[in-house]
């Protein structure tokens, strides 16, 4: 991805951002579950929970490319990551169990079940982005009445 002319470097960089908010997002929020689960105490085993994560992701996301590609012109961004994940997570936890002849035919029937991860088209946003007043820190104060006023 060296030619200029065919990857503008305007693009990567956004390609790259868009992909590692999203990412950042899924391994935390879906993966991860918004957990600590960071258990090692040394540097070095964080590291490798770290890279244990980062892994795991990527192999899911490639299965989940995998199964966008087996649908006509579906790009992975278009099937839900949580429940996607959530599939190919209980199917490899059940694989060791299987016989190693209906290992191929279970990585089958994960590629079919492709369409039931389909995202709704979004529509029309509705009402047009605003900018809200921020919330004040304090109350404001209401003016104190002498009695002597009321009267």
């Amino acid at each position: 991805m060296i030619d200029p002319m065919r990857f503008p470097v305007a693009d990567i960089a956004d390609l790259y951002a868009h992909r590692w908010e999203l990412g950042y997002r899924e391994m935390k929020q879906y993966m991860l579950k918004n957990e600590l689960t960071l258990r090692s105490k040394k540097p070095e085993m964080v590291r490798q929970e770290l890279w244990g994560a980062l892994l795991a992701y990527n192999l899911i996301r490639f299965q989940i490319g995998k199964m966008a590609y087996s649908l006509d012109s579906t790009l992975p961004i278009q099937l839900s990551f949580s429940r996607a994940s959530a599939y190919i997570i209980q199917q490899l936890s059940i694989m060791p169990h299987l016989s190693p002849g209906k290992i191929p035919k279970a990585v089958n029937d994960m590629l079919n079940m492709a369409k039931s991860f389909l995202l709704p088209e979004r529509g029309e946003r509705s009402c047009p982005r605003i900018i809200k007043s921020r919330s004040k820190r304090y109350p404001e104060k209401k003016e104190k009445r002498c009695a002597s006023a009321l009267n």
